[in-house]
Formats: structure tokens, C-alpha cells, sequence
């Protein structure tokens, strides 16, 4: 944290996915105070309002009692203004712990609304028998979908990748997810499955939402996986699945290009180590000559 010995104005506006702007504020006149002002665009469009609910409010007051408060009303243009009183916040190495809670302001956000999708486990959302998939963006070029049924929810995440090796490693490591997940080990997480195409629940969405290289992977949610402390652990997979392939796709190509390259480094051992032994021996070979020359 840095406190200069002359006040400073600051004013500016930061984009994070391109569609969730932070506008940061302070005043030379009061140094010791910062704005901080979100605008996020809803987890789904036409199903949650733009306002934030009471529900998350409160889940926003929680974070750094001491230090946040919200400013009534927000800023124009943002749905959140946050009072941040830089005075309360530690000089030692614990303003890193506070600065890294007040920076999950979004994914609090984001967590109370696909929260309030997941508690209508049992609502009936259905229109003459067929249940719409609620389309669900936490990254713009990555949605998903959240079918409600009775008793149920099924998360589907529609898979791509820029690169053809990437395909390779996310479909291999799906259906050891889908194998490890029928075991009995892992009865209770919710069931998943992985298809190369569409699943029928997602009949009639739009072309470019069902355009895919990686297939489709789903999830079958029941009321027990969003009772109690299970629904925040839900919601934090559901979230970050996207994330999660990702890391795993990245970091299976850098194990197999350590072990190429230490296989690599082996085999050049192996050469020159070869190389330096024929050396040898063809210098014995011509000192041996060169001796029974010098006897002739």
C-alpha cells in the first residue's frame, strides 16, 4: 500500500472481461477516503435484475467490516459504490490479506446471484412441459447453461479451445473426470457426464452458443448439493469450472513439454557421450598404427 507524503487526485476507471468496470476515486482533499465503484452486468440477462438484492448487500457488508462501508447512493452509472477508509488498513503485511478480500467484491457478487438460481431447486419453471435453459455468462466467451427440472438442476458448459492439442488433453481428462465421478468413492458429488454434441436439453439455443470443439459437459445438480455450506461449494465449482479445465489442460502441456525436453537432454547425453567414446577409441586406434610403423 502506498501512502504519499502529498495527497493525491486519483480517477480511474478499470475493465475487467471486458464488461465489469471499476471506477476508483479520491479526493485531495480527503486523502484518507477512496471510492470504489462497480458496475456489473448480470450473471443472466432477463432472469436477475440489474439492482443488487438485499441478500447481496449484506454478503458485500461482510467483507472488511472495518474498513468498507457502502456509500448511499452509488455512483451514477454503477449498481455498487464502496467507502474504503485507507487509515484502517494495516501498514504491515496484513494489507495484503485485506486488499486480496476487498478485491473478491465481484465474485461475491456474481456467487449471491447464481446462488439465488440454485435455491429454486424446485420451482416450477416449466412452460407446457419444457424447461428453458438459463443462459449464464460469468465470462463473456465462455457461458453456460442451467436447466431447472423437477427436483433437479443440470449445469451444462459448452467447451472450446483455440488450439487442436488442447482438445486432445480436455477430452481425455473429461472422461476420467466422468469415470472417477460413477465411482463409488465420489457417490456423493453431483454426476456428470461428457458428450461430443449437444445434449437434448439444449434443443432450440443458438447456433453459435452450441459451436463447439470440446464438446459438452454436464452436471447433475439435486437439492442436496445446495443445502447449507454445500451450496457456497457449489456455486465456487459451477463458477470456475471453465477456469479449472483450463489450469488442467495448461499445466498438462508444461509437464509434457519437461518431460520432452528432459527426454530430449537424455538422449544428447546418450550422443555425446557416445560421441566421446568412439573418439577415443579411434585415437587408440591410430596411436596403435603409428606404433607399428615406427617398428617397420
Amino acid at each position: 500500500m502506498y501512502f504519499p507524503e502529498k495527497p493525491l487526485e486519483i480517477d480511474h476507471h478499470l475493465y475487467e472481461f471486458g464488461s465489469v468496470e471499476y471506477h476508483i476515486l479520491s479526493q485531495a482533499s480527503n486523502p484518507l477516503v477512496a471510492y470504489l465503484s462497480i458496475s456489473i452486468p448480470p450473471l443472466c440477462h432477463g432472469v436477475l435484475p440489474n439492482e443488487l438484492s438485499p441478500h447481496t448487500i449484506e454478503m458485500v457488508k461482510g467483507l472488511c467490516p472495518d474498513v468498507v462501508e457502502i456509500a448511499e447512493p452509488a455512483r451514477e452509472g454503477y449498481q455498487l459504490t464502496l467507502e474504503l477508509n485507507l487509515n484502517k488498513i494495516p501498514r504491515n503485511k496484513d494489507y495484503v490479506k485485506v486488499i486480496r478480500e476487498i478485491s473478491t467484491v465481484q465474485s461475491v457478487i456474481l456467487s449471491s446471484q447464481m446462488k439465488e438460481i440454485l435455491r429454486n431447486v424446485n420451482s416450477e419453471d416449466a412452460v407446457q412441459g419444457v424447461y428453458k435453459p438459463i443462459k449464464l455468462a460469468y465470462h463473456p466467451r465462455e457461458p453456460f447453461f442451467v436447466i431447472r427440472q423437477p427436483q433437479r438442476i443440470i449445469a451444462v458448459f459448452p467447451i472450446r479451445f483455440k488450439e487442436k492439442s488442447d482438445v486432445i488433453i480436455a477430452t481425455a481428462f473429461f472422461q476420467e473426470l466422468v469415470d472417477v465421478g460413477s465411482s463409488d468413492k465420489w457417490a456423493k458429488a453431483p454426476p456428470c457426464t461428457w458428450s461430443a454434441i449437444p445434449p437434448p436439453e439444449l434443443r432450440g439455443e443458438a447456433f453459435e452458443d452450441l459451436s463447439t470443439n470440446g464438446g459438452f459437459f454436464s452436471f447433475d445438480i439435486s437439492s442436496r448439493h445446495v443445502e447449507g455450506n454445500r451450496l457456497d461449494k457449489t456455486v465456487w465449482n459451477l463458477l470456475n469450472f471453465n477456469t479449472y479445465v483450463r489450469y488442467h489442460v495448461k499445466s498438462t502441456k508444461g509437464f509434457i513439454q519437461r518431460r520432452m525436453r528432459k527426454r530430449l537432454e537424455n538422449l544428447v547425453e546418450v550422443l555425446h557421450h557416445t560421441n566421446s567414446e568412439e573418439n577415443v577409441e579411434s585415437k587408440q586406434h591410430q596411436g596403435l598404427l603409428s606404433a607399428k610403423t615406427f617398428q617397420y
